[in-house]
């Protein structure tokens, strides 16, 4: 099994929007990307909350049966169709990918 785990910052404006409009709508994009390739485990798209400590404002933790499945995620057209929104709107990633 993959796990799959990405941090954005975004930006206070960017496309026209504001910081919280903008995690709402990557929010949405990313839960679109869920069920896309066989193998998709587990997908969970969390926005920071008031309240609770958080240093990023979106993670996605993911888990996939194996690295093929990671791979077809990652070149699907609705994975990749997200990218040139999350880089108009984040100004920080972090990203993690490891086996158990």
């Amino acid at each position: 099994m993959i796990k799959h785990i990405v941090m954005w910052k975004l930006k206070d404006e960017a496309e026209g929007a504001d910081k919280a409009t903008n995690m709402r709508k990557l929010k949405e994009r990313l839960d679109a990307c869920a069920n896309i390739v066989p193998g998709i485990l587990k997908f969970e798209v969390a926005l920071a909350q008031p309240g609770l400590e958080a240093t990023y404002d979106v993670v996605l933790y993911s888990e996939f049966a194996d690295r093929a499945a990671l791979d077809a995620y990652q070149d699907h057209p609705t994975h990749v169709a997200v990218k040139p929104f999350i880089g108009a709107v984040r100004s920080e990633r972090q990203c993690m990918d490891y086996a158990i």
